[in-house]
Order: C-alpha cells, then sequence, then structure tokens
C-alpha cells in the first residue's frame, strides 16, 4: 500500500471536487461536501496545518476511495 502524503486542507479540498463532492455549506471550521452520485457527505476540516495522516485516511475511506486511486487524483491536479 503506498504512502498517504502529509496534506493540508486546501489540497484535500481541490482533490474531493476532482473526485465529484461539491461544496454545500461550512459550519465552523468544517467544510462540508457532497457527492450526488455516490450520496455521501464528507466533512473536511479546515485548519492553518497539515492533516494528520490518520485523518487523511478517514476522509479517503469515507470519499469511496483506495489509497491508489486518491494518489492518481491528486496527480491530476
Amino acid at each position: 500500500m503506498p504512502k498517504i502524503p502529509a496534506l493540508n486542507s486546501k489540497e484535500l479540498l481541490k482533490i474531493a471536487k476532482v473526485a465529484g463532492f461539491v461544496e454545500v455549506r461550512q459550519t465552523g471550521s468544517h467544510k462540508i461536501m457532497y457527492n450526488k452520485e455516490l450520496n455521501k457527505t464528507l466533512p473536511i476540516p479546515m485548519h492553518n496545518k497539515d492533516l494528520g495522516k490518520g485523518l487523511v485516511r478517514a476522509i479517503i475511506n469515507q470519499m469511496g476511495l483506495n489509497t491508489e486511486e486518491f494518489l492518481k487524483l491528486r496527480d491530476r491536479m
């Protein structure tokens, strides 16, 4: 399994948009994304520092992607 790189919130937000998620609203320091095709809601914390690898892995799982698919989307940006 490839390693997950350190990402900040803005990079993760861009990748989620490439994956088909759109921003629905913002609640506090979290942007709430939604994918109509998958019928999934995805909260992304908007902090000024890099997100932990465990949190990034959890968000990838919530997107319905595996690590390789996520890294391919990241490379397309």
